[in-house]
């Protein structure tokens, strides 16, 4: 069973950067698809974006397209997203999950790890 641990949150002003990181546990990392999603406070958990097992696929949300960017290396059993250009409505608690049948906003997603805050200021 794999084990997903999120890192990289913290407070950067609007225009800024992150990197999250996703690491996981397991020798079966590499066969799961990889996603991240995001709740801001008093809101719903949103797809944020998707990455396939080889990494040759992705999806976007519209609201960070453009903007952020998800790779994996799975060498080092790693999902990153690069998040760029950050603005206030972007601050959030970050989650990655995976999909072990299919990428994307509908995918079902099987694990998810416990998240990490990003806080973006004006």
């Amino acid at each position: 069973q794999v084990q997903l641990v999120e890192s990289g949150g913290g407070l950067v002003q609007a225009g800024g950067s992150l990197r999250l990181s996703c690491a996981a546990s397991g020798r079966t990392f590499s066969t799961y698809n990889i996603h991240w999603f995001r709740q801001a406070p008093g809101k719903e958990r949103d797809f944020v974006a998707g990455i396939s097992r080889s990494g040759g696929i992705t999806y976007y949300a519209d609201s960070v397209k453009g903007r952020f960017i998800v790779s994996r290396d799975n060498a080092k059993n790693t999902v990153y997203l690069q998040m760029n250009s950050l603005k206030r409505e972007d601050t959030a608690v970050y989650y990655c999950a995976a999909a072990f049948s299919s990428v994307g906003p509908g995918a079902r997603m099987e694990i998810w790890g416990e998240g990490t805050l990003v806080t973006v200021s004006s």
